[in-house]
């Protein structure tokens, strides 16, 4: 079989294909879902079982495992699903896919889901220009999803045929008898031609073939097994490249989660063959050679994959710590998800109140990180730097939106129960200054968005407009942190008069500064639109400082009514 550099090409193609669909599906995810497939995915997944049968469920529908962890990268990446939350669906697709194997060994049949892509893309067509933006959102996914099939799909096709070419792989008679090194062999040989092929079911195709032929024992066969499982992490690996840090895990967690169980089972290997063998031939009673090494091997698949979830789904935790351990969160990422609002309320009110209170100082020092990021793109000469942190900004802000909603969702449950009277107070305090604190958020944006402009202009401000944003952002810096340190702080150690003595002094700066670029503009010291970029920052800067007015206010108020 001859595989020239254009195959290779047609190779590399696919696999941009399949990035591309696995992003573009991410994005129409994360902007159309939101809430909504969040609770209905929550839900399925409220715990390490019902996880496992989400897994197992969607698997066995759609037939390849490797489509569903890709799927479940996809969710993290868009923050659908928690890390956790993804090992037990993982769990559920290995055992899920044992089902394919099946089909492969009684009936030689497979459902292609790349048939359908063509016609998804005729129905996400005209909802992609569609003026209504769910619609559009639910084209992008529609697209998404159809590319990362046919990318599936052509990955297998134009890779190297070995399905249809097995005696390429007979030189394998050479190392069938070394004993337990032709086991740890095998299994290394499953896991390569499992990553070349990209997909598992391919490669269970391939070893009944290759035990049909006689050219390998169904020991061999089950090492080889054994390898594919670890070869078929490979695909949501590689759909984990264009994700975040939480995609990236999940990804990891499932490559973790099938070496754990390939350690394992290879300590038992004989025993445990032994037991598949003798089930089959004896308990079935399955007299024909060819169909008995077949139910073999799919008998030593389902048990594998299972017994591997009964043993390692009490470790779920211990798995996430691994991987979190192995891909630290980077400074720079940020977690689309809550930190201490996970689930539902906790046995008290003012026990929920108290989480609530943690997730809004977290928003605090998220928003006064941002205004630090608006800083520094002030100063960005390089394009793909000033691109990049520009990216990050409308990141933070989508962030913030997000965890405006889900707080205050969380509060307005929480208000539900019983309270005292003073925690009710509180409540609508908290509600206040979620709203003020994500109004930061909009005005950085703002912020952001005139530098853009101003740099999209051409344009460049004088030394002395420099010198006055400097010193305003240094003024509405000072004041966000003594915001951040007020809300932190529980016992008013803080002195909340700062507060507003900065808020005055910003004020009149701005005041100054109104009058001043009317005198410059007039004597020609810099054009009308500069002066319209530079009071518009300025402006923004003063609107700033009374959204963090107000959360003090929002704050001092239920603390002297507590106290």
């Amino acid at each position: 079989m001859e595989y020239s550099f254009y195959d290779f090409l047609k190779l590399l193609g696919s696999l941009a294909l399949f990035l591309y669909g696995m992003k573009i599906m991410s994005e129409g995810l994360q902007k159309f879902a939101g809430d909504r497939l969040r609770r209905i995915l929550t839900a399925m997944t409220t715990n390490r079982v019902t996880g496992v049968l989400t897994g197992v469920l969607i698997t066995a529908l759609i037939q390849s495992s490797s489509a569903t962890t890709v799927m479940v990268v996809s969710f993290v990446n868009a923050g659908l699903l928690s890390l956790s939350q993804s090992i037990g669906v993982i769990m559920g697709a290995n055992i899920g896919t044992t089902v394919t194997a099946w089909i492969i060994s009684t009936l030689g049949f497979k459902v292609d889901m790349a048939a359908m892509s063509l016609p998804l893309l005729a129905i996400g067509v005209p909802l992609l220009f569609s003026g209504k933006s769910n619609r559009k959102y639910i084209g992008e996914f529609i697209f998404g999803f159809s590319f990362l099939f046919m990318g599936l799909s052509m990955l297998k096709s134009n890779a190297p045929d070995l399905g249809q070419n097995p005696e390429m792989l007979s030189f394998v008679q050479n190392y069938t008898d070394m004993g337990f090194a032709s086991v740890i062999l095998f299994v290394l040989i499953g896991t390569v031609l499992t990553m070349i092929v990209q997909a598992s079911a391919a490669t269970m195709a391939i070893t009944l073939i290759m035990c049909a032929n006689g050219w390998i024992s169904f020991e061999l066969g089950a090492a080889l097994v054994l390898g594919e499982n670890i070869g078929t992490t490979i695909t949501a690996n590689l759909a984990a490249l264009t994700g975040n840090v939480p995609a990236k895990r999940a990804a990891l967690a499932h490559l973790v989660f099938n070496v754990f169980g390939v350690i394992w089972v290879l300590c038992l290997f004989t025993p445990f063959t032994q037991a598949i063998s003798w089930f089959v031939t004896d308990v079935m009673q399955t007299a024909d050679e060819a169909v008995a090494v077949s139910f073999k091997l799919s008998a030593f698949h389902t048990a594998f994959n299972i017994c591997n979830v009964l043993l390692l789904i009490w470790f779920v935790k211990l798995i996430e710590k691994t991987v979190c351990k192995i891909i630290p969160q980077k400074e720079q990422e940020e977690e689309y998800r809550l930190r201490f609002i996970t689930g539902g309320l906790l046995s008290t009110s003012e026990l929920s109140i108290m989480q609530a209170r943690k997730e809004i100082n977290l928003f605090a020092e998220r928003i006064h990180r941002m205004f630090g990021m608006v800083n520094d793109l002030l100063h960005l000469s390089n394009e793909n730097d000033f691109n990049k942190l520009y990216s990050r900004i409308e990141k933070y802000e989508n962030i913030s939106d997000s965890m405006e909603v889900e707080i205050a969702n969380y509060l307005n449950k929480v208000s539900e129960g019983r309270l005292s009277s003073e925690s009710k107070l509180e409540i609508r305090g908290m509600l206040r200054e979620v709203t003020e604190i994500e109004s930061i958020g909009d005005s950085c944006y703002n912020l952001a968005r005139t530098i853009n402009r101003k740099r999209n202009g051409g344009m460049d401000f004088t030394e002395k407009q420099y010198e006055h944003i400097h010193q305003m952002l240094h003024l509405v810096d000072k004041s966000l942190e003594q915001m951040v340190a007020l809300v932190e702080d529980e016992h008013h150690v803080v002195d909340v008069n700062k507060s507003f003595n900065l808020e005055n002094e910003i004020n009149n700066y701005r005041s100054q500064l109104k009058n001043q670029n009317v005198v410059d503009v007039n004597n020609k010291e810099y054009d009308y639109q500069m002066g319209v970029h530079y009071m518009d920052l300025i402006g923004e800067c003063e609107k700033l400082a009374d959204y963090v007015v107000n959360v003090v206010e929002a704050h001092s108020n239920v603390k002297e009514k507590k106290a």
